[in-house]
């Protein structure tokens, strides 16, 4: 810390690219990336640093596991860091990217190995994450477990009945029923259009 890293500029190509491919203008780049860059002087967000970060939003649960895959699923290149474009990037998406690039996101993070589909049991794992993450915020005992949660979404969008969702059956899915939309994409509020 407090090398020359600490005191790199965005690059002109950087600011470009996030300006055309962000809803952010270049003011608000660059201010994303002063803080950033306060943030993480090395210029890449750790996922230890990542999870302290996003605890604080979530003080009655545990969002370890959740934060994991959310981590992987910004972490373009799969380096176990994130940069500013990745951070922006997807930054852009959870906070006001349109629905199909919501889904896109989700399906990513749902799609734990990475080999474009999803599994019962990576389904699992993430509403689990979800689970411990809300805590005592989500619940009773009318809450259906992990398995069974998994079993009545399976039921809705595996079309073809193979026990694994494509892209295209997890994102029609969603689209044809807002109440798995929202579970999905983890948007409580509910606030995008189909």
């Amino acid at each position: 810390m407090g090398n020359k890293s600490s005191k790199k500029k965005l690059s002109k190509e950087d600011l470009e690219f996030l300006a055309s491919n962000t809803k952010f203008t270049k003011q608000e780049i660059k201010d994303w990336y002063k803080g950033f860059m306060r943030d993480c002087p090395d210029g890449l967000l750790s996922e230890t640093k990542f999870l302290e970060v996003y605890s604080t939003f979530f003080p009655s649960g545990n969002p370890k596991k959740f934060c994991e895959h959310v981590f992987r699923s910004f972490d373009g290149d799969h380096s176990g860091k994130i940069d500013f474009r990745e951070f922006l990037l997807a930054i852009n998406i959870t906070s006001g990217g349109t629905v199909e690039q919501k889904l896109d996101w989700a399906f990513k993070m749902y799609d734990i190995d990475g080999n474009g589909s999803i599994e019962k049991s990576e389904m699992v794992q993430i509403i689990q994450a979800i689970y411990n993450m809300l805590g005592n915020s989500i619940g009773g005992s009318d809450m259906d477990s992990p398995q069974v949660r998994t079993e009545k979404i399976f039921s809705k969008m595996d079309v073809d009945g193979d026990g694994v969702l494509t892209k295209q059956e997890f994102i029609d899915g969603c689209r044809n029923d807002q109440f798995l939309y929202q579970m999905l994409t983890a948007d409580a509020g509910g606030s995008e259009q189909k």
